[in-house]
Protein backbone atom coordinates (compact mmCIF):
# COMPACT_ATOMS: atom_id res chain seq x y z
CA UNK A 1 0.00 0.00 0.00
CA UNK A 2 1.23 3.52 -0.74
CA UNK A 3 2.11 4.78 2.77
CA UNK A 4 2.21 8.44 1.68
CA UNK A 5 -1.52 8.35 1.08
CA UNK A 6 -2.30 7.84 4.78
CA UNK A 7 0.49 10.04 6.14
CA UNK A 8 -1.86 13.03 6.16
CA UNK A 9 -4.39 11.12 8.26
CA UNK A 10 -1.77 9.96 10.74
CA UNK A 11 -0.31 13.39 11.40
CA UNK A 12 -3.30 15.73 11.34
CA UNK A 13 -6.68 14.18 10.64
CA UNK A 14 -7.96 12.73 13.87
CA UNK A 15 -11.76 12.34 13.99
CA UNK A 16 -12.13 15.63 15.90
CA UNK A 17 -9.98 17.50 13.40
CA UNK A 18 -11.85 15.97 10.46
CA UNK A 19 -15.10 17.33 11.93
CA UNK A 20 -13.44 20.73 12.46
CA UNK A 21 -12.43 20.80 8.78
CA UNK A 22 -15.94 19.80 7.67
CA UNK A 23 -17.38 22.56 9.90
CA UNK A 24 -15.58 25.14 7.74
CA UNK A 25 -17.82 24.26 4.79
CA UNK A 26 -20.93 22.50 6.15
CA UNK A 27 -23.32 23.90 8.74
CA UNK A 28 -24.83 21.56 11.33
CA UNK A 29 -25.27 17.80 10.69
CA UNK A 30 -22.89 16.92 13.53
CA UNK A 31 -23.94 13.26 13.72
CA UNK A 32 -23.22 12.72 10.03
CA UNK A 33 -19.85 14.43 10.33
CA UNK A 34 -18.90 12.27 13.32
CA UNK A 35 -19.80 9.08 11.46
CA UNK A 36 -17.81 9.90 8.33
CA UNK A 37 -14.86 11.16 10.42
CA UNK A 38 -14.68 7.85 12.28
CA UNK A 39 -14.99 5.92 9.00
CA UNK A 40 -12.15 7.92 7.45
CA UNK A 41 -9.87 7.54 10.47
CA UNK A 42 -10.57 3.80 10.48
CA UNK A 43 -9.06 3.68 6.98
CA UNK A 44 -5.71 4.69 8.47
CA UNK A 45 -6.15 2.51 11.57
CA UNK A 46 -6.71 -0.55 9.38
CA UNK A 47 -3.37 -0.01 7.65
CA UNK A 48 -1.58 -0.17 11.03
CA UNK A 49 -3.11 -3.55 11.95
CA UNK A 50 -1.07 -6.75 11.47
CA UNK A 51 -1.49 -8.44 8.11
CA UNK A 52 -3.50 -11.46 9.27
CA UNK A 53 -6.26 -9.21 10.67
CA UNK A 54 -6.07 -6.38 8.14
CA UNK A 55 -8.02 -8.19 5.44
CA UNK A 56 -10.71 -9.12 7.96
CA UNK A 57 -11.50 -5.51 8.87
CA UNK A 58 -14.28 -4.38 6.56
CA UNK A 59 -15.19 -0.72 6.03
CA UNK A 60 -18.28 0.50 7.85
CA UNK A 61 -20.37 1.70 4.92
CA UNK A 62 -22.70 4.59 5.65
CA UNK A 63 -26.18 5.48 4.47
CA UNK A 64 -27.22 9.12 4.93
CA UNK A 65 -30.93 9.86 5.08
CA UNK A 66 -32.30 13.35 4.70
CA UNK A 67 -33.98 15.84 2.37
CA UNK A 68 -32.16 17.30 -0.61
CA UNK A 69 -29.82 20.23 -0.08
CA UNK A 70 -28.90 19.57 3.57
CA UNK A 71 -25.26 18.63 2.93
CA UNK A 72 -25.13 14.89 2.15
CA UNK A 73 -23.12 15.20 -1.06
CA UNK A 74 -20.99 18.04 0.29
CA UNK A 75 -19.96 15.96 3.31
CA UNK A 76 -18.78 13.10 1.08
CA UNK A 77 -17.03 15.45 -1.36
CA UNK A 78 -15.14 17.33 1.36
CA UNK A 79 -14.24 14.03 3.00
CA UNK A 80 -12.54 12.80 -0.16
CA UNK A 81 -10.52 16.03 -0.43
CA UNK A 82 -9.34 15.68 3.16
CA UNK A 83 -8.23 12.10 2.56
CA UNK A 84 -6.68 12.80 -0.84
CA UNK A 85 -8.38 9.57 -1.88
CA UNK A 86 -9.97 8.60 -5.21
CA UNK A 87 -13.60 9.72 -4.94
CA UNK A 88 -16.52 8.99 -7.28
CA UNK A 89 -20.08 10.26 -7.04
CA UNK A 90 -22.70 8.27 -8.94
CA UNK A 91 -26.47 8.33 -9.02
CA UNK A 92 -28.14 5.00 -8.38
CA UNK A 93 -30.97 5.90 -10.76
CA UNK A 94 -28.51 5.89 -13.70
CA UNK A 95 -27.93 2.16 -13.34
CA UNK A 96 -30.17 -0.62 -14.55
CA UNK A 97 -30.37 -4.34 -13.94
CA UNK A 98 -28.23 -6.52 -16.19
CA UNK A 99 -30.29 -7.22 -19.30
CA UNK A 100 -31.87 -3.77 -19.40
CA UNK A 101 -30.63 -0.84 -21.46
CA UNK A 102 -28.35 1.36 -19.32
CA UNK A 103 -25.11 1.34 -17.36
CA UNK A 104 -24.06 -1.72 -15.40
CA UNK A 105 -23.04 -1.22 -11.76
CA UNK A 106 -19.48 -2.48 -12.30
CA UNK A 107 -18.77 0.64 -14.36
CA UNK A 108 -18.61 2.66 -11.11
CA UNK A 109 -15.53 0.68 -10.07
CA UNK A 110 -13.94 1.23 -13.49
CA UNK A 111 -14.64 4.94 -13.20
CA UNK A 112 -13.09 5.01 -9.72
CA UNK A 113 -10.01 3.30 -11.12
CA UNK A 114 -9.72 5.93 -13.87
CA UNK A 115 -9.84 8.65 -11.20
CA UNK A 116 -7.11 6.89 -9.22
CA UNK A 117 -4.96 6.54 -12.36
CA UNK A 118 -5.28 10.25 -13.15
CA UNK A 119 -4.52 11.13 -9.52
CA UNK A 120 -1.34 9.03 -9.39
CA UNK A 121 -0.23 10.10 -12.87
CA UNK A 122 -0.52 13.77 -11.83
CA UNK A 123 1.55 13.10 -8.70
CA UNK A 124 4.23 11.27 -10.69
CA UNK A 125 4.32 14.10 -13.25
CA UNK A 126 5.16 16.56 -10.43
CA UNK A 127 7.95 14.26 -9.23
CA UNK A 128 9.64 14.13 -12.66
CA UNK A 129 9.12 17.78 -13.62
CA UNK A 130 12.67 18.83 -12.80
CA UNK A 131 14.22 16.03 -14.87
CA UNK A 132 11.68 16.61 -17.67
CA UNK A 133 12.63 20.32 -17.72
CA UNK A 134 16.31 19.41 -18.13
CA UNK A 135 15.59 17.03 -21.00
CA UNK A 136 13.32 19.61 -22.63
CA UNK A 137 16.10 22.19 -22.47
CA UNK A 138 18.48 19.79 -24.21
CA UNK A 139 15.92 19.03 -26.93
CA UNK A 140 15.36 22.72 -27.66
CA UNK A 141 19.11 23.37 -27.74
CA UNK A 142 19.54 20.46 -30.17
CA UNK A 143 16.98 22.12 -32.45
CA UNK A 144 18.41 25.64 -32.42
CA UNK A 145 22.07 24.52 -32.31
CA UNK A 146 22.47 20.90 -33.49
CA UNK A 147 25.58 19.05 -32.35
CA UNK A 148 28.05 18.30 -35.14
CA UNK A 149 31.08 16.01 -34.99
CA UNK A 150 34.47 17.69 -35.49
CA UNK A 151 37.91 18.27 -34.08
CA UNK A 152 38.46 18.77 -30.34
CA UNK A 153 38.91 22.53 -30.81
CA UNK A 154 35.64 22.76 -32.72
CA UNK A 155 33.85 20.78 -30.00
CA UNK A 156 35.05 23.28 -27.39
CA UNK A 157 33.74 26.21 -29.42
CA UNK A 158 30.42 24.42 -29.91
CA UNK A 159 30.15 23.78 -26.16
CA UNK A 160 30.79 27.44 -25.37
CA UNK A 161 28.21 28.57 -27.92
CA UNK A 162 25.71 26.03 -26.59
CA UNK A 163 26.19 27.26 -23.03
CA UNK A 164 25.61 30.88 -24.09
CA UNK A 165 22.39 29.81 -25.81
CA UNK A 166 21.39 27.89 -22.66
CA UNK A 167 21.78 31.07 -20.58
CA UNK A 168 19.64 33.04 -23.04
CA UNK A 169 17.07 30.25 -23.09
CA UNK A 170 16.80 30.21 -19.29
CA UNK A 171 16.54 34.00 -19.21
CA UNK A 172 13.60 33.87 -21.63
CA UNK A 173 15.38 35.87 -24.32
CA UNK A 174 14.60 33.20 -26.96
CA UNK A 175 10.93 32.61 -26.05
CA UNK A 176 9.54 34.31 -29.15
CA UNK A 177 11.84 32.49 -31.58
CA UNK A 178 10.01 30.05 -33.91
CA UNK A 179 11.27 26.48 -34.09
CA UNK A 180 9.99 23.27 -35.67
CA UNK A 181 9.29 20.33 -33.36
CA UNK A 182 8.02 16.78 -33.80
CA UNK A 183 4.95 15.92 -31.72
CA UNK A 184 3.55 12.42 -31.32
CA UNK A 185 0.02 11.86 -32.54
CA UNK A 186 -1.86 8.89 -31.13
CA UNK A 187 -3.30 6.77 -33.96
CA UNK A 188 -6.57 6.47 -32.07
CA UNK A 189 -6.95 10.20 -31.41
CA UNK A 190 -9.73 10.61 -33.97
CA UNK A 191 -11.13 7.12 -33.70
CA UNK A 192 -14.08 6.22 -31.50
CA UNK A 193 -15.74 2.86 -31.10
CA UNK A 194 -19.15 2.62 -29.52
CA UNK A 195 -20.30 -0.64 -28.02
CA UNK A 196 -23.91 -1.46 -27.18
CA UNK A 197 -25.50 0.51 -24.35
CA UNK A 198 -24.22 -0.83 -21.04
CA UNK A 199 -21.01 -2.08 -22.69
CA UNK A 200 -19.32 1.30 -23.01
CA UNK A 201 -16.15 0.02 -21.32
CA UNK A 202 -15.79 -2.72 -23.94
CA UNK A 203 -15.80 -0.06 -26.64
CA UNK A 204 -13.00 1.81 -24.87
CA UNK A 205 -10.95 -1.37 -24.44
CA UNK A 206 -11.21 -2.23 -28.15
CA UNK A 207 -10.18 1.31 -29.03
CA UNK A 208 -7.14 1.12 -26.74
CA UNK A 209 -6.18 -2.29 -28.17
CA UNK A 210 -6.31 -1.04 -31.75
CA UNK A 211 -4.40 2.12 -30.80
CA UNK A 212 -1.57 0.10 -29.27
CA UNK A 213 -1.32 -2.11 -32.38
CA UNK A 214 -1.08 0.81 -34.80
CA UNK A 215 2.25 2.65 -35.14
CA UNK A 216 2.46 6.09 -33.57
CA UNK A 217 2.79 8.98 -35.99
CA UNK A 218 4.73 12.21 -35.54
CA UNK A 219 3.60 15.58 -36.73
CA UNK A 220 5.83 18.59 -37.42
CA UNK A 221 4.75 21.92 -35.92
CA UNK A 222 6.24 25.41 -36.13
CA UNK A 223 5.71 27.22 -32.84
CA UNK A 224 7.50 29.58 -30.48
CA UNK A 225 10.05 28.25 -28.01
CA UNK A 226 7.77 29.31 -25.15
CA UNK A 227 4.96 27.07 -26.48
CA UNK A 228 7.36 24.29 -27.44
CA UNK A 229 8.77 24.17 -23.90
CA UNK A 230 5.36 23.29 -22.43
CA UNK A 231 4.60 20.65 -25.09
CA UNK A 232 8.01 19.01 -24.95
CA UNK A 233 8.11 19.04 -21.15
CA UNK A 234 4.80 17.17 -20.99
CA UNK A 235 6.14 14.73 -23.57
CA UNK A 236 9.33 14.14 -21.58
CA UNK A 237 7.43 13.79 -18.32
CA UNK A 238 5.21 11.06 -19.82
CA UNK A 239 8.31 9.17 -20.99
CA UNK A 240 9.75 9.27 -17.45
CA UNK A 241 6.59 7.91 -15.83
CA UNK A 242 6.38 4.13 -15.56
CA UNK A 243 2.80 3.19 -16.58
CA UNK A 244 3.04 -0.16 -14.80
CA UNK A 245 3.97 1.55 -11.53
CA UNK A 246 1.12 4.03 -12.00
CA UNK A 247 -1.37 1.18 -12.53
CA UNK A 248 -0.09 -0.73 -9.51
CA UNK A 249 -0.20 2.25 -7.12
CA UNK A 250 -3.58 3.42 -8.45
CA UNK A 251 -5.07 -0.05 -8.07
CA UNK A 252 -3.86 -0.27 -4.46
CA UNK A 253 -5.18 3.20 -3.76
CA UNK A 254 -8.60 2.52 -5.30
CA UNK A 255 -8.90 -0.78 -3.42
CA UNK A 256 -7.80 0.46 0.01
CA UNK A 257 -8.70 4.14 0.07
CA UNK A 258 -11.33 4.61 -2.65
CA UNK A 259 -14.67 6.19 -1.76
CA UNK A 260 -17.81 5.67 -3.86
CA UNK A 261 -20.73 7.94 -3.06
CA UNK A 262 -24.03 6.46 -4.30
CA UNK A 263 -26.60 9.24 -4.42
CA UNK A 264 -30.37 8.82 -4.79
CA UNK A 265 -30.29 5.22 -3.61
CA UNK A 266 -33.92 5.69 -2.57
CA UNK A 267 -34.81 5.82 -6.30
CA UNK A 268 -34.03 2.10 -6.62
CA UNK A 269 -35.87 1.21 -3.39
CA UNK A 270 -39.52 0.38 -3.17
CA UNK A 271 -42.01 -2.46 -2.84
CA UNK A 272 -41.58 -5.30 -5.31
CA UNK A 273 -43.61 -4.85 -8.47
CA UNK A 274 -44.72 -7.37 -11.06
CA UNK A 275 -45.78 -4.77 -13.58
CA UNK A 276 -42.57 -4.97 -15.59
CA UNK A 277 -40.29 -2.21 -16.85
CA UNK A 278 -38.47 0.14 -14.53
CA UNK A 279 -40.17 -1.08 -11.33
CA UNK A 280 -38.93 -4.62 -11.91
CA UNK A 281 -35.44 -3.30 -12.60
CA UNK A 282 -35.20 -1.50 -9.25
CA UNK A 283 -34.69 -4.63 -7.22
CA UNK A 284 -32.40 -5.95 -9.95
CA UNK A 285 -30.14 -2.90 -9.54
CA UNK A 286 -29.99 -3.53 -5.79
CA UNK A 287 -29.06 -7.17 -6.37
CA UNK A 288 -26.37 -6.09 -8.85
CA UNK A 289 -25.05 -3.55 -6.32
CA UNK A 290 -24.89 -6.15 -3.56
CA UNK A 291 -21.75 -8.07 -4.68
CA UNK A 292 -19.92 -4.79 -5.43
CA UNK A 293 -20.60 -3.43 -1.94
CA UNK A 294 -20.13 -6.86 -0.38
CA UNK A 295 -16.74 -7.41 -2.01
CA UNK A 296 -16.00 -8.78 -5.45
CA UNK A 297 -13.44 -8.63 -8.26
CA UNK A 298 -14.07 -6.22 -11.14
CA UNK A 299 -12.11 -6.40 -14.38
CA UNK A 300 -10.71 -3.08 -15.58
CA UNK A 301 -8.21 -2.27 -18.31
CA UNK A 302 -5.64 -1.73 -15.53
CA UNK A 303 -6.17 -5.13 -13.95
CA UNK A 304 -8.58 -6.69 -11.48
CA UNK A 305 -9.85 -4.37 -8.72
CA UNK A 306 -11.14 -5.83 -5.47
CA UNK A 307 -14.00 -3.90 -3.89
CA UNK A 308 -13.78 -5.44 -0.39
CA UNK A 309 -12.23 -2.36 1.22
CA UNK A 310 -13.71 0.44 -0.86
CA UNK A 311 -15.79 2.73 1.38
CA UNK A 312 -19.37 3.10 0.11
CA UNK A 313 -21.46 6.04 1.25
CA UNK A 314 -25.08 6.00 0.08
CA UNK A 315 -27.62 8.75 0.45
CA UNK A 316 -31.26 9.40 -0.30
CA UNK A 317 -34.14 11.65 0.66
CA UNK A 318 -36.46 8.64 1.18
CA UNK A 319 -39.59 10.79 0.78
CA UNK A 320 -41.57 7.96 -0.82
CA UNK A 321 -39.56 4.81 -0.17
CA UNK A 322 -38.07 3.94 3.22
CA UNK A 323 -34.62 2.51 4.00
CA UNK A 324 -36.43 -0.69 5.00
CA UNK A 325 -37.66 -0.98 1.38
CA UNK A 326 -34.11 -1.83 0.28
CA UNK A 327 -33.50 -5.55 0.04
CA UNK A 328 -32.36 -6.91 3.45
CA UNK A 329 -28.97 -8.05 2.15
CA UNK A 330 -28.14 -4.53 0.92
CA UNK A 331 -29.39 -2.95 4.14
CA UNK A 332 -26.95 -5.16 6.01
CA UNK A 333 -24.05 -3.82 3.97
CA UNK A 334 -24.70 -0.27 5.21
CA UNK A 335 -24.46 -0.77 8.98
CA UNK A 336 -24.16 2.93 9.84
CA UNK A 337 -27.33 4.97 9.31
CA UNK A 338 -27.28 8.71 9.83
CA UNK A 339 -30.35 10.93 9.62
CA UNK A 340 -29.62 14.50 8.56
CA UNK A 341 -31.70 17.36 9.92
CA UNK A 342 -33.78 19.76 7.86
CA UNK A 343 -32.31 23.25 7.77
CA UNK A 344 -33.79 26.02 9.92
CA UNK A 345 -33.78 29.79 9.43
CA UNK A 346 -30.74 30.05 11.77
CA UNK A 347 -28.95 27.40 9.70
CA UNK A 348 -29.53 29.48 6.58
CA UNK A 349 -28.02 32.55 8.26
CA UNK A 350 -24.95 30.50 9.16
CA UNK A 351 -24.73 28.96 5.66
CA UNK A 352 -24.78 32.44 4.12
CA UNK A 353 -22.00 33.80 6.31
CA UNK A 354 -19.77 31.22 8.02
CA UNK A 355 -18.37 28.71 5.47
CA UNK A 356 -15.14 29.56 3.61
CA UNK A 357 -17.06 29.28 0.35
CA UNK A 358 -20.25 31.04 1.57
CA UNK A 359 -22.57 32.25 -1.19
CA UNK A 360 -22.40 35.88 -0.04
CA UNK A 361 -18.60 35.77 -0.30
CA UNK A 362 -18.87 34.33 -3.80
CA UNK A 363 -21.19 37.08 -5.07
CA UNK A 364 -19.07 39.76 -3.39
CA UNK A 365 -15.96 38.37 -5.11
CA UNK A 366 -17.73 38.35 -8.50
CA UNK A 367 -18.78 42.00 -8.28
CA UNK A 368 -15.37 43.02 -6.92
CA UNK A 369 -13.95 42.17 -10.35
CA UNK A 370 -16.00 45.11 -11.69
CA UNK A 371 -14.80 47.39 -8.89
CA UNK A 372 -18.05 47.22 -6.91
CA UNK A 373 -18.14 46.36 -3.20
CA UNK A 374 -21.24 44.31 -2.34
CA UNK A 375 -22.21 44.69 1.32
CA UNK A 376 -24.88 42.49 2.89
CA UNK A 377 -26.39 44.12 5.96
CA UNK A 378 -27.32 41.88 8.89
CA UNK A 379 -31.05 42.54 8.52
CA UNK A 380 -30.77 41.73 4.79
CA UNK A 381 -29.10 38.39 5.53
CA UNK A 382 -31.81 37.55 8.08
CA UNK A 383 -34.55 38.39 5.58
CA UNK A 384 -32.96 36.17 2.90
CA UNK A 385 -32.77 33.31 5.41
CA UNK A 386 -36.39 33.85 6.51
CA UNK A 387 -37.65 33.79 2.91
CA UNK A 388 -35.65 30.63 2.13
CA UNK A 389 -37.14 28.82 5.13
CA UNK A 390 -40.65 30.06 4.28
CA UNK A 391 -40.53 29.01 0.61
CA UNK A 392 -39.03 25.61 1.53
CA UNK A 393 -41.92 25.05 3.92
CA UNK A 394 -44.65 26.14 1.52
CA UNK A 395 -43.45 24.81 -1.85
CA UNK A 396 -40.89 22.05 -1.63
CA UNK A 397 -37.98 21.55 0.74
CA UNK A 398 -34.80 21.69 -1.34
CA UNK A 399 -32.59 22.74 1.56
CA UNK A 400 -29.70 25.14 1.02
CA UNK A 401 -30.22 25.04 -2.76
CA UNK A 402 -33.11 27.46 -2.16
CA UNK A 403 -30.53 30.12 -1.25
CA UNK A 404 -29.04 29.86 -4.75
CA UNK A 405 -32.37 30.61 -6.43
CA UNK A 406 -33.24 33.42 -4.01
CA UNK A 407 -29.87 35.16 -4.38
CA UNK A 408 -29.91 34.74 -8.16
CA UNK A 409 -33.32 36.45 -8.34
CA UNK A 410 -32.37 39.09 -5.77
CA UNK A 411 -29.11 40.13 -7.44
CA UNK A 412 -30.07 39.62 -11.09
CA UNK A 413 -30.66 43.33 -11.79
CA UNK A 414 -27.44 44.36 -10.04
CA UNK A 415 -25.36 41.75 -11.88
CA UNK A 416 -26.89 42.92 -15.17
CA UNK A 417 -26.42 46.66 -14.65
CA UNK A 418 -22.87 46.61 -13.26
CA UNK A 419 -20.76 48.35 -14.52
CA UNK A 420 -22.79 50.09 -17.27
CA UNK A 421 -25.68 51.54 -15.22
CA UNK A 422 -24.66 51.02 -11.59
CA UNK A 423 -21.46 53.00 -11.13
CA UNK A 424 -21.28 53.53 -7.37
CA UNK A 425 -18.42 51.84 -5.55
CA UNK A 426 -20.59 50.19 -2.87
CA UNK A 427 -23.96 48.43 -3.14
CA UNK A 428 -25.83 47.67 0.10
CA UNK A 429 -28.29 44.78 0.41
CA UNK A 430 -30.63 45.32 3.36
CA UNK A 431 -34.00 43.94 4.47
CA UNK A 432 -35.93 46.66 2.62
CA UNK A 433 -34.26 45.76 -0.67
CA UNK A 434 -34.88 42.02 -0.15
CA UNK A 435 -38.56 42.62 0.62
CA UNK A 436 -38.93 44.97 -2.34
CA UNK A 437 -37.48 42.40 -4.75
CA UNK A 438 -38.81 39.14 -3.33
CA UNK A 439 -41.71 39.60 -0.90
CA UNK A 440 -44.44 39.52 -3.56
CA UNK A 441 -42.91 36.45 -5.24
CA UNK A 442 -42.60 34.59 -1.93
CA UNK A 443 -46.23 35.33 -0.97
CA UNK A 444 -47.59 34.08 -4.30
CA UNK A 445 -47.34 30.28 -4.16
CA UNK A 446 -47.49 29.87 -7.94
CA UNK A 447 -44.82 32.51 -8.55
CA UNK A 448 -42.49 31.19 -5.88
CA UNK A 449 -42.88 27.69 -7.24
CA UNK A 450 -41.53 28.72 -10.64
CA UNK A 451 -39.12 31.53 -9.70
CA UNK A 452 -37.77 30.60 -6.29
Amino acid sequence: MNEDLFQNLQETLTPRRIVEELDKYIIGQHNAKRSVAIALRNRWRRQQVEDFLRDEIMPNNIIMIGPTGVGKTEIARRLSKLAGAPFLKVEASKFTEVGYVGRDVESMVRDLMEIAINQVRAEKAVEVQERAAQLTEERILDIIFPRSPGQEQDNEVQSQTREKLREQLRAGNLDSRIIEIDTTVSPGANMQIFGPMGLEDMGVDIQNLLSSMMPKKSKKRKISIAEARDILQQDEAQKLIDPDAVSRIARERAQNAGIIFIDEIDKVAGPKSTGGGVDVSREGVQRDLLPIVEGSNVNTKYGVVRTDHILFIASGAFHVAKPSDLIPELQGRFPIRVELDSLTEEDFVAILTKPKNALLKQYAALLATDGVTLVFEEDGIREIARLAAEVNEQVENIGARRLHTILTTLLEQILYEVPDVITQETVHVDAAMVQDKLADIAKNRDLSQYIL
